[in-house]
């Protein structure tokens, strides 16, 4: 399960996993989102807040979320990832040469910090 919500007017998606990721997160994600960037041209940010990444539920929700990646990161400007988990303090060096956002850490303490940075 994928908890989102696209604070306006700033432009900034909030994800928020809490249990295995399944496709239909995904699609629920970009129905919320699409029409916004339509509009737009871009989410300002995305703030991936959690505090483990809980995986997918199967083969077909890992495709959906590199679907997702490879439709939507053109449009997002900068990813503030928030987390104390190990795996997730390093993702900005692991995908920041691989998708377009600048990626930032930042620790589960500092979520205002993250959400600022975003509005930057």
């Amino acid at each position: 399960m994928l908890s989102h919500k696209l604070m306006l007017p700033d432009g900034i998606l909030v994800l928020e996993p809490q249990a295995p990721l399944e496709a239909a997160d995904f699609a629920a994600v970009s129905r919320e989102i699409d029409p916004y960037i339509a509009k737009y041209g871009k989410l300002r940010g995305l703030l991936l807040h959690t505090q483990e990444f809980p995986g997918w539920v199967n083969l077909e929700a890992v495709l959906a979320h590199m679907r997702f990646i490879e439709t939507h990161h053109q449009q997002i400007e900068r990813l503030a990832v928030v987390s104390d988990n190990a795996l997730l303090v390093e993702l900005p060096k692991i995908i920041g040469h691989l998708v377009h956002p600048e990626v930032k850490h930042f620790a589960e303490s500092a979520y205002d910090d993250g959400l600022q940075w975003l509005k930057g």
